[in-house]
C-alpha cells in the first residue's frame, strides 16, 4: 500500500479555484480507479473528478462549499501496489457541463473483496447476536458502520438507497430522523415532537441563485402590477389550433400565445425590453426580443431563452421553448441557450395561485408571471356567464420604467390576449 496524495487538478483555462459541490465518497470507503469521488463547480461549469487510483480513502479536503485551489491537496488514497501512483496532471477530468450536475449522483459501489478462506473447525460457540448477524450482510461503507455503532443503529433496519440496496450517510440520517422506526413499519398512533434542526449549506447552483436573487432585490427599486385576463376566445383557438396541427407541430399551450403577442407590441414599449447598466447610468433598449423561460428543474431554476421571437411565428415559437426548456431540464443546455435574455416570462402552472411578485433577472427591467387559467363567473352585458380567467403579475424597475408605462404594457398584452385575431394580424 502507498499514500497517494491527490492534488486539484487543473479544470479548465483561467480556472484557479473550484467549490466542492458534493463528495461521493467518505473516509474509510474504498474506491477503484476511474471511480467519481466529488463535484468541484467553477465560474464556467461542474466537473465530476474521478479517483486516479484503486485504494482506500483516508483523508478529505474541504467540506461541501468549501473553495480549493487547485493544485492543493484534494485527498489521501491509500492505494494499492507501490508507489505513489500517477499524478495530479496525468488525471483525467471528466468533461464540464454548462450547468451543474444533478446533485444525487450515484454513489460507487464498493471494490469487490476476495473470497475469505474456510475457517478451521474449532469448538462451537454461542451463536452471534441478531444484530451481528444481520449487520455483516449489509452494504455499507466503514465510516457508515461507524457511525450506525455510535448511534446504536442496526443497519439491517435500515433500508439502503444504493446500489444493490448500499446504506449511504443520507440513509442512516434519515432513519435516524425518523427515530430509528423501521422502513415500511406500521404508522404510530400517535405524532412526536420534532425538534431536529438539519442544516443545509447553500453551495453550487443555489448559492449562484442565491446570490443573483439578492443582486437584483438589493439593486433594483422593484414595483408590482397586477391584471386578470380573459382568454376565453384564446382557449377557443387554442382547442382549434390543435386539433388542426400536423405531426410536425408540437402542442400548443398559452405560452407561445403570450409569446408572441409580447414580440408584436414591444416596439410600442421599448422601455421594458431593456438592460439597465446602472453603473455607466445607460439603458441599453433592445429591438430583438429573446425571452426568457423560468424553469424549474430537478437542480434549481434555469431561464433558457427563446431569442428573436419577433421573427417567428406561434408553431416555431412553440418548438423553440420545448426545445430551451427541455435542454435546461435534462442538463444539457448550453451556455448560449442560456444567456442573452431582454425580458422574462416566468409561469407557475397548475401551481399557479392568484398573484405573485416576481422578481427581475438583473440586468432585466421588467418580468411577467403567468398563472393557472380558471372558469370563473363573470358579470358580461348585464348577466352572469362562466369566463376563463388567468391572472398577470408583472414587476418592473422604477428607476426606468414608470408606473403608467408598465401598466400601458400589461393593458396593451390584455387587448391583445382578449382578442386573439390581434396577435397574428
Amino acid at each position: 500500500m502507498g499514500n497517494f496524495v491527490f492534488k486539484l487538478p487543473d479544470i479548465g483555462e483561467g480556472v484557479v479555484e473550484g467549490e466542492v459541490v458534493q463528495w461521493h465518497v467518505s473516509v474509510g470507503d474504498s474506491v477503484s480507479e476511474d471511480d467519481p469521488i466529488v463535484d468541484v463547480m467553477t465560474d464556467k461549469a461542474t466537473v465530476t473528478i474521478p479517483s486516479p487510483v484503486s485504494g482506500v480513502i483516508s483523508s478529505l479536503s474541504g467540506d461541501v462549499g468549501d473553495m480549493i485551489a487547485v493544485g492543493s491537496s484534494l485527498m489521501e488514497i491509500d492505494s494499492e501496489g507501490e508507489g505513489g501512483g500517477p499524478t495530479a496532471e496525468d488525471t483525467e477530468v471528466q468533461e464540464p457541463v454548462s450547468e451543474p450536475d444533478p446533485p444525487n449522483a450515484p454513489e460507487p459501489s464498493p471494490a469487490p473483496k476476495a473470497p475469505e478462506p474456510s475457517p478451521a473447525p474449532k469448538a462451537p460457540e454461542p451463536a452471534p447476536s441478531e444484530i451481528q448477524t444481520q449487520t455483516r450482510r449489509v452494504l455499507a461503507s466503514p465510516a457508515v458502520r461507524k457511525r450506525a455503532r455510535e448511534n446504536d443503529v442496526d443497519l439491517s433496519n435500515v433500508r439502503g438507497s444504493g446500489p444493490a440496496g448500499r446504506i449511504r450517510h443520507a440513509d442512516l440520517d434519515a432513519f435516524i430522523a425518523a427515530g430509528g422506526a423501521v422502513s415500511g413499519a406500521p404508522p404510530m398512533a400517535y405524532s412526536l415532537k420534532r425538534t431536529e434542526v438539519t442544516p443545509v449549506k447553500v453551495v453550487g447552483l443555489r448559492r449562484k441563485i442565491s446570490e443573483q436573487m439578492s443582486l437584483s432585490k438589493s439593486r433594483i427599486p422593484h414595483f408590482s402590477y397586477f391584471e386578470e385576463v380573459d382568454i376565453t376566445e384564446m382557449e377557443n383557438l387554442r382547442q382549434i389550433l390543435n386539433s388542426t396541427r400536423d405531426q410536425t407541430q408540437p402542442k400548443l399551450t398559452y405560452l407561445p400565445f403570450i409569446m408572441i403577442a409580447l414580440a408584436k407590441i414591444m416596439p410600442d414599449h421599448p422601455e421594458c425590453n431593456a438592460h439597465f447598466d446602472d453603473e455607466a447610468g445607460v439603458v441599453n433598449r433592445n429591438a430583438a426580443v429573446n425571452l426568457g423561460i423560468a424553469t424549474q428543474t430537478d437542480r434549481g431554476l434555469y431561464v433558457p431563452v427563446v431569442k428573436h421571437v419577433e421573427s417567428m411565428d406561434i408553431w416555431k415559437t412553440a418548438s423553440e421553448m420545448q426545445r430551451v426548456s427541455g435542454s435546461a431540464r435534462d442538463g444539457t443546455a448550453s451556455l448560449d441557450e442560456l444567456t442573452g435574455s431582454t425580458f422574462t416570462i416566468t409561469s407557475l402552472g397548475r401551481e399557479g395561485g392568484l398573484g405573485a411578485t416576481p422578481i427581475i433577472n438583473h440586468p432585466e427591467v421588467a418580468i411577467l408571471g403567468v398563472h393557472k387559467a380558471r372558469e370563473m363567473p363573470v358579470a358580461r352585458n348585464g348577466a352572469v356567464v362562466i369566463r376563463r380567467i388567468m391572472n398577470l403579475s408583472s414587476a418592473f424597475d422604477h428607476r426606468v420604467v414608470d408606473g403608467a408605462d408598465g401598466a400601458s404594457l400589461i393593458q396593451h398584452l390584455k387587448r391583445m390576449l382578449e382578442n386573439p385575431a390581434l396577435i397574428f394580424m
